[in-house]
């Protein structure tokens, strides 16, 4: 998926970063803000953490492997200058090294923990999740399967709109359709979540991964619906967003204009793999903003946990690979944390907006 870029739509709800830039549509009850956090001097703030045993799962060994991988390309950038702080490859690469010989025997265990600002300058980062939902789709359009999946086109300078593509058929009859779905709908929430696995009329899997986009801004659904009054920021969800295109059929066109940002996909490989190009660990993997968390570093977060009625419950540690980007991930105080493929993913996915912390980790130099 390349993202898979990432997004969910609920990345879309985070407002922009700041001194007290908490959206009204993340202030709602236990979600999980630090009120009383200290002011953080810059966009990151050193200290120095010890690893513990228990945050090495083998998931995550896996994952490591994967982003060694990425890596060891020629193509990844020798050096990262982000804002106040300066990486080296050399750098990302001997923390993930360290944390393999930690698995492996017992050895020195502190590292250097970079707090994230986050959205607010006090660390307070909102997680959101995104997954690879499934649905049905044919090779050829008919009465029912007529919304078409494009592939990019090539040549062209200036795309469509969103609008121009779905309800214009800006792009229609140039040979780019891939395949044809029975929702309008489903193919939105295929592009915000960046790739989606479709089933043929074969019963043959495909999973269709980031093709690339239009070059036009992404605008949160959420965002907008709340603005216009029909929910409440507590009530926001990708279901509330579909709920709502379902019963307004005829208010489509006046919503999803909204979002002129439009992806398009090409056929991909058997797993999900994320902007690094390999393969994404759920529950490890996680979609970045470049400019603040390089693709390859690893982090310690602190996750919210939720119940099965999607209610925060506590926030517990969890080590994570920074392997994806989004459209809407765009400032220090938000990560998409992916969740995997199907509905029990899309559940998980759907109920997480809330908020805690992040660290970038280095090994002590």
């Amino acid at each position: 998926m390349k993202r898979f870029i990432p997004l969910i739509f609920l990345s879309a709800l985070t407002g922009c970063a700041g001194s007290s830039a908490i959206h009204q549509s993340n202030q709602f009850s236990n979600n999980g803000l630090d009120p009383k956090a200290a002011k953080l001097a810059g966009t990151y703030q050193a200290s120095t953490i010890e690893v513990k045993p228990d945050w090495l799962t083998p998931e995550l060994l896996q994952g490591i492997e994967q982003q060694l991988v990425y890596l060891g390309k020629k193509s990844v950038p020798a050096n990262y200058n982000l804002p106040g702080l300066t990486l080296s490859k050399t750098q990302l690469q001997q923390s993930l090294a360290q944390l393999q010989q930690l698995a492996e025997r017992p050895a020195d265990n502190k590292m250097t923990a970079w707090q994230l600002a986050g959205e607010d300058g006090r660390g307070n980062v909102q997680f959101t999740g995104y997954y690879v939902p499934v649905f049905q789709v044919r090779s050829q359009s008919d009465a029912v399967y007529k919304y078409p999946i494009y592939r990019k086109p090539s040549g062209i300078s200036a795309f469509p709109s969103r609008e121009q593509i779905d309800f214009d058929g800006a792009l229609k009859g140039q040979g780019l359709e891939l395949f044809y779905s029975a929702s309008l709908i489903d193919n939105f929430f295929m592009q915000v979540q960046g790739s989606g696995m479709v089933q043929d009329e074969l019963g043959q899997q495909h999973l269709l991964s980031y093709g690339g986009g239009n070059g036009q801004p992404y605008r949160s659904l959420g965002k907008v619906l709340i603005e216009m009054g029909e929910y409440k920021p507590e009530q926001m969800s990708a279901s509330a967003i579909k709920d709502w295109l379902s019963r307004h059929p005829h208010r489509q066109r006046e919503l999803m204009r909204q979002n002129p940002s439009y992806t398009f996909f090409q056929k991909g490989p058997t797993q999900p793999v994320g902007a690094a190009n390999v393969p994404l660990t759920p529950l490890h993997s996680i979609a970045v903003d470049p400019a603040y968390i390089p693709l390859g570093s690893v982090l310690l977060a602190q996750i919210p946990v939720l119940d099965a009625e999607g209610q925060l419950v506590r926030h517990q540690y969890q080590l994570l690979l920074a392997q994806d980007k989004g459209a809407a991930i765009k400032t220090p105080g938000r990560i998409d944390l992916y969740q995997g493929v199907g509905p029990e993913a899309q559940h998980r996915a759907d109920a997480l907006k809330h908020y805690g912390k992040i660290w970038l980790l280095t090994s002590p130099q």
